[in-house]
């Protein structure tokens, strides 16, 4: 866990325990007021803990340091301890007892900063994590440009009903040279400049309803636009949801792997002990060291869990590095599913978006009929043109129209096609077939849903027994250890009585990991079914 060279840790633990032991001494005038004992590591980290307000991960590298130089924590504590040094002369120059009590804080905290610092993790929140997944996920951000493109046809299909505005001009300089016969000379005309405008507007009258049935296909493609874009958004919300669950839970496993580490060590000092003393025999003490390999293999394979999970929880929220999840501490109770069946089936994001795919389907087909009707269209044109007869007026060539001929021109016409080799028929089919698979997508959806809220609700009320089932199997899994615990001391039990009981209690603590939080991800998918927070 720790990159520091052992000259630095050793060093580390002097000054710990040089202000340790000052602030020892400092307290034996004040009546029964002491510290904890720096060679009780538990009780030195539980005091740093309260004090600083150290993390987990803090907590468990200052630990870490204190249980791997042991003996020189020993060596340095008996040297103050039994020095006949006056250690009060040292520290006489400190201003209060709650000075030098806040100098050892701070050093311990060093010690564990001396870990956490070169890789500190970023730490978000679920709400932090979907905010940030629902900006950076590519499904999101397919949906909100389906939305965009499908805001823009609907546009398209509504300015089909406006006519067309076309509108030109030229300006044309030409010069001229001539041989004149009579004198045998070029001669060199004037530049001659021509102008000309011209204004058109088109309009179909009437097209067969097929612009009626164009609008009516961008509308519902729009309603399905919108619906895919909540859609979307529930469904990264309980995918994110999902892996910071996941990643909450990886990480009370690893605090489970590290207890039933504490423990075998525990067992296995035990049996060592019992052995030497003549109570126990060698196959004891194997099978506590086995025991221990398992639980060291067991926190491993944890904490690599724990490494994979906060990766996917940075992939899913657009980060390069591990993000760490924060815990909530507040479990939600289970909702009222009664009314939310008839919700999902009616107007839950996946229902909306199939029956407006459904509606636009059925707009193709019109639209596929206009190809029977005839087409009247209507045009008007307007252009003047005309050479520049004002020749003092070459920049401002319309400052008056009288000089060009004008030009203009209203027409009417009519389209049909009668014929043409069976591809009306083809285009016919082509979207009858779409229109028909996608009313049975629709059917099928709800079908679908239903069968999946009852899926997940039934999920979301057997995950929410199981936390309060769990929590008693926890309860009386550690009673039974302890029971264990005091009979294999008293001879009255085995070493595999006693590893079994630490099996069940590692066992029903990583069932009420996995319970709490499979009720929170099965809540997060049914809100994600239903469309909307529960």
């Amino acid at each position: 866990m720790l990159n520091r060279s052992k000259v630095w840790a050793v060093g580390l633990l002097v000054a710990v325990f040089v202000a340790g032991a000052a602030t020892g001494w400092s307290l034996r005038g004040s009546a029964g007021r002491r510290g904890p004992n720096p060679r009780d590591t538990n009780a030195m980290v539980a005091h740093l803990a309260k004090e600083l307000d150290l993390s987990a991960a803090q907590q468990d590298s200052v630990r870490t340091i204190l249980d791997r130089h042991r003996a020189e924590m020993a060596a340095i504590w008996t040297l103050w301890h039994g020095s006949s040094i006056n250690v009060g002369e040292r520290i006489r120059g400190a201003r209060s007892t709650s000075r030098m009590r806040r100098s050892l804080m701070v050093v311990l905290a060093v010690g564990a900063f001396v870990r956490a610092a070169p890789g500190q993790q970023r730490q978000v929140t679920l709400a932090e994590a979907v905010e940030r997944a629902l900006v950076v996920q590519p499904a999101m951000v397919q949906a909100r440009g389906d939305e965009r493109n499908a805001s823009a046809g609907q546009r398209s299909a509504t300015g089909a009903f406006l006519p067309s505005i076309t509108v030109g001009g030229g300006s044309n300089q030409a010069g001229a040279n001539r041989y004149n016969s009579a004198t045998g000379q070029i001669v060199t005309l004037r530049t001659s400049t021509s102008y000309s405008g011209s204004l058109g507007v088109s309009l179909d009258l009437f097209d067969g309803f097929r612009r009626l049935a164009n609008k009516s296909a961008a509308a519902a493609t729009a309603d399905a636009a919108d619906a895919g874009v909540t859609n979307q958004r529930y469904q990264v919300t309980a995918a994110t949801a999902q892996l910071f669950y996941s990643a909450l839970a990886d990480e009370e496993l690893v605090r489970v792997a590290q207890a039933q580490l504490d423990r075998a060590k525990q067992e296995r000092q035990i049996s060592i002990s019992k052995f030497q003393a003549g109570a126990a025999t060698r196959s004891d003490t194997l099978t506590s060291t086995v025991d221990l390999g398992n639980a060291q293999l067991a926190l491993l394979q944890a904490q690599a869990n724990l490494a994979t999970a906060q990766a996917n929880l940075g992939r899913q929220v657009g980060s390069d590095q591990p993000i760490r999840a924060l815990a909530d501490s507040a479990v939600p109770p289970p909702p009222d599913t009664t009314a939310l069946r008839p919700q999902v089936l009616d107007s839950s994001p996946q229902v909306r978006q199939a029956d407006a795919q459904a509606r636009a389907a059925r707009a193709q087909v019109t639209v596929a009929r206009a190809q029977y009707w005839p087409t009247i269209s209507a045009s008007y044109s307007n252009g003047y043109t005309g050479p520049d007869s004002l020749a003092h007026f070459p920049a401002v060539p319309w400052s008056t129209t009288q000089p060009y001929a004008n030009n203009w021109g209203l027409r009417f016409s009519v389209s049909w096609t009668l014929f043409n080799g069976f591809s009306r028929e083809a285009d016919q089919v082509s979207v009858s077939v779409q229109r028909d698979v996608a009313e049975a997508h629709a059917a099928d959806l709800r079908r679908q849903l239903n069968a999946q809220f009852t899926q997940q609700a039934a999920a979301l009320i057997t995950a929410n027994a199981q936390i309060g089932i769990t929590a008693a199997n926890v309860a009386a899994a550690a009673e039974a250890l302890r029971v264990q615990q005091e009979r294999y001391r008293l001879g009255a039990a085995t070493l595999l009585d006693l590893l079994t009981a630490e099996a069940n209690l590692t066992q029903a603590e990583v069932n009420q990991v996995q319970a709490r939080y499979n009720y929170l991800i099965a809540r997060a998918q049914l809100e994600a079914l239903v469309g909307r927070p529960l």
